[in-house]
């Protein structure tokens, strides 16, 4: 086995962020989850029994979550996984789930899961510390569950997502995680992240799965394909997947330049109902990134949403080309560096490089103007984006002449004409 790093030195239907493989580990029998358009379907490979959960999570020595839990194990911050729903009556998950909303069955709290996608998410995050079974990477955090993903693991509309989100905010979440995603953007969706962004929330997102097609011959590449929507929302800490115990991108990662950071994500344990189950995608890659803005929050709970962002991405451990790049974004989150490194406050999340509209210093969304209200406005279709609306905040426009500078420029050259006129008159009379 090879040693981590640190040993070493819009479609009609949008996806939750599928599990690519999913293989039981134990319990009751494995729900068979549905292959969405542009999403990877889910697969049986192998039974594992349930003691050897604790040693095949292989991301928390990974990511040193053990010296990580000197400084912060997540006391006292809401993380809202807006999902599938979580299943609060799971062994890893008991205690650790507050009642939350389910906005696709009427009258539920979100504590239920007919996928186990939500639930797989939850235990990433907040897993109890027992001696046996998930451990999250902040196990003191408390997990609010927004079911948003019908039972097919699916959301017709984006709006639905987007009064997720609002309803999370409300509700007292500091920081959301969105395992799911689409092609096409939603000027809703996006002015309910600007909410969100202006309450001082930390918004976490999966980059997105390719689909299930087989992976591309040595020496080629797969196609072009965007990253999700809404992890390419500026503002968001959009999280691609690395492959098991490598520096290597996971081959199902979609990346480009709206990628913020990388996290583990194949070879996970998840929780699911009725059991354990070992998962893989960019959908459970997120909730580690989510987990760590948790602690990060749980060590300076004054610490504002655009401080914490800038902790996460400064403290990164770089990987690939130097610096930012499309593939990893700022490298692999490290839990350990942003709870121990000194990193300068700032008042402006880094990522958010919309123009400023006066609420909070956050951009518009695409194609939407806020209202007093925070409600959205504006008839931009999905998949659209407003032009116009992106600029670099830095950017200073070239310094205009005075006025006195211009005036004494015109009275030279007025002055320099009329020489040259004289001179060559006089000219002329002395030839003659």
């Amino acid at each position: 086995m090879s040693l981590s790093r640190h040993q070493r030195g819009a479609a009609p239907k949008f996806a939750g962020a599928a599990l690519a493989t999913v293989a039981a580990l134990a319990g009751a029998p494995v729900p068979v989850l549905a292959t969405p358009s542009g999403a990877g379907g889910g697969v049986l490979t192998s039974v594992v029994r349930r003691d050897q959960v604790r040693d095949e999570q292989w991301q928390l020595g990974e990511l040193r979550a053990t010296h990580a839990w000197r400084h912060s194990t997540g006391d006292g911050v809401t993380v809202a996984v807006v999902d599938s729903g979580v299943d609060a009556g799971h062994p890893d998950l008991t205690g650790q789930v507050l009642p939350g909303i389910d906005l696709v069955t009427s009258g539920g709290d979100g504590r239920n899961d007919p996928v186990g996608h939500g639930t797989t998410v939850a235990g990433l995050i907040a897993g109890r510390n027992d001696d046996d079974g998930v451990t999250g990477l902040a196990p003191h955090a408390k997990i609010l569950p927004v079911r948003v993903l019908d039972a097919e693991n699916r959301y017709d509309d984006a709006l639905i997502v987007a009064k997720g989100v609002r309803w999370a905010v409300d509700n007292g979440a500091r920081v959301i995680n969105l395992s799911l995603g689409g092609s096409g953007t939603s000027p809703a969706l996006a002015a309910a992240l600007d909410y969100a962004f202006a309450r001082d929330v930390v918004v976490v997102a999966c980059t997105g799965n390719y689909s299930a097609d087989p992976a591309p011959a040595a020496g080629q590449s797969r196609p072009a394909t965007e990253v999700w929507y809404p992890a390419r929302e500026p503002g968001v800490l959009a999280v691609t997947g690395l492959e098991r115990e490598t520096e290597s991108l996971w081959s199902g990662s979609i990346t480009g330049s709206s990628t913020v950071l990388s996290a583990p994500a194949t070879g996970l344990v998840g929780a699911r109902p009725g059991g354990t189950w070992k998962v893989q995608g960019t959908s459970f890659a997120a909730p580690l990134v989510s987990a760590t803005a948790a602690l990060v929050r749980a060590r300076w709970p004054e610490m504002s949403a655009a401080t914490v962002v800038t902790r996460l991405i400064t403290t990164a451990s770089d990987l690939g080309a130097v610096g930012r790049d499309d593939r990893y974004g700022y490298g692999l989150v490290d839990p350990v560096a942003a709870l121990t490194v000194g990193v300068s406050t700032v008042e402006r999340n880094p990522l958010d490089t919309n123009a400023p509209h006066g609420v909070a210093g956050f951009g518009a969304a695409p194609g939407v103007a806020a209202t007093a209200t925070g409600e959205a406005t504006g008839n931009e279709p999905v998949g659209g984006r407003a032009q116009g609306v992106h600029t670099d905040l830095y950017t200073q426009p070239a310094a205009e002449p005075e006025r006195s500078q211009r005036g004494w420029a015109i009275a030279f050259g007025i002055v320099v004409t009329l020489f040259a006129a004289a001179a060559a008159f006089t000219l002329r009379r002395r030839v003659r």
